[in-house]
């Protein structure tokens, strides 16, 4: 049996290898290869201060007001039918429950989708065509606006519109970022897993959603904003122990396509991956109150698992386009190996978290769950993904917006973050 250190060597080797081949989806529209940084301060890019639809379902037109004119750039896809606008970074100052649709969109959403990068995405209701797209300027009075007009078409029309993947122009909005990158520092021994340069563990907490993507909303409250703060206070608990070196994979209002979260991680050969959500149950579905914590499995360890982690791994989809990267069956064996030992330190965090939280904040029925999630497919890096309450329940959001509440379970979470790794680096020290 090779050991530990061995098979990090060969996982490593078979990554490379993989990472040499074309990818089965190479030409569709990916974001920048790294995580999206924060985005800076809003004060200077251009304001929407209102946005509407007019029209039928034969023809809609969509206006958006502006405080100077921008340049945008427009895309439709299929399966389901959507349109795209990408523009330049923009601060929407847009009413509460703007998005509703009329005529031919069911909805639509906007928001940051990557730093310097802002996307409207119209979900329609059949196919539809782009007859015009403009910008005005302001004048007499009015402000200026950018303006799409849609018309209904067959399936048949609709195709003919050449994909995204085959239209250079669409490509440069999502991958003109520059890639994020990692100080490299001075050469040094090889260390131990999960820990930099200095010694310390890495932990990486990745709050959902973020930008165009608000996750799920309720009374006014969206997901994407309630574990950011939930994320923020717990980086800020952890820092201030010193113990270990705390990563967040965003810590503003940014979309994160789901393939770089967990990139993150491996890139920091991180000790730990902790990603914070807050589902909403449907109404259909009855009620359901309490912090969940799920681990990655092949097979969904029951429905609601399985309903989460298909609405959590479309993350990219609400986005506009499906950002995947197809796997590789590359070294599938060797990756196994890791994986398998990494999902039994996943498992045992789970166990420890949920002991330290059960003390603190209410449960889930059934706390303990599995499912396919992408995030946490990091072959060598334990990871969870923490639901920390359903803002769909009205006793959970009171708890979700609490300082109070929010303090205990931050406490609580850190707590099994320091029982987990201390036995983790004091085996891995005890190895080498």
């Amino acid at each position: 049996m090779a050991s530990r250190t061995n098979q990090r060597v060969l996982l490593g080797v078979a990554l490379l290898c993989a990472a040499a081949l074309p990818c089965a989806d190479s030409s569709r529209l990916n974001a920048a290869e790294s995580p999206s940084q924060p985005s800076v301060a809003t004060a200077n890019f251009p304001v929407a201060t209102a946005a509407r639809l007019a029209g039928d379902g034969k023809q809609t037109r969509f206006i958006l007001d502006l405080d100077q004119t921008v340049s945008f750039r427009t895309a439709t896809l299929a399966d389901p039918y959507r349109v795209v606008i990408d523009v330049p970074q923009v601060n929407f100052q847009l009413a509460p429950g703007t998005g509703a649709g009329r005529g031919l969109v069911k909805a639509f959403r906007y928001g940051l989708v990557m730093p310097g990068g802002s996307r409207i995405v119209f979900d329609l209701t059949g196919p539809a065509k782009i007859t015009n797209s403009y910008v005005l300027d302001a004048a007499n009075g009015q402000p200026a606006r950018l303006v799409l007009e849609l018309e209904e078409v067959d399936r048949a029309a609709f195709v003919q519109t050449p994909a995204p993947e085959n239209r250079p122009e669409l490509r440069p909005t999502v991958a003109a970022a520059p890639p994020v990158t990692i100080p490299a520092g001075p050469e040094a021994a090889p260390q131990k897993p999960g820990t930099p340069s200095d010694g310390r563990p890495v932990v990486v907490i990745d709050p959902g959603h973020g930008g165009i993507d608000n996750g799920t909303q309720s009374s006014g409250e969206s997901e994407k904003n309630l574990v950011l703060t939930f994320g923020l206070a717990l980086r800020d608990r952890l820092e201030k122990a010193g113990k270990y070196r705390v990563v967040m994979t965003r810590d503003d209002d940014t979309f994160i396509p789901l393939n770089d979260r967990p990139k993150v991680a491996r890139n920091l050969n991180a000790a730990l991956f902790v990603s914070i959500h807050a589902d909403a149950l449907p109404k259909a579905e009855g009620d359901a109150q309490g912090a969940t914590i799920y681990t990655l499995s092949d097979k969904a360890s029951d429905a609601e698992a399985q309903r989460l982690a298909d609405a959590e791994n479309r993350a990219d989809a609400i986005a506009g386009f499906n950002l995947a990267e197809e796997p590789t069956d590359v070294a599938d064996i060797l990756i196994d190996l890791t994986q398998r030992e990494t999902r039994t330190f996943s498992n045992r965090f789970a166990h420890l978290l949920m002991g330290e939280m059960k003390s603190t904040v209410r449960m889930h029925k059934h706390p303990l769950k599995s499912a396919g999630f992408r995030v946490l497919k990091a072959p060598d890096v334990p990871s969870v993904l923490v639901e920390i309450g359903y803002v769909s329940n009205k006793g959970d959001l009171e708890h979700l917006v609490s300082e109070g509440w929010r303090s205990k379970a931050v406490g609580s979470m850190a707590q099994a973050i320091d029982t987990f790794l201390a036995k983790r680096m004091a085996t891995a020290g005890a190895g080498n």
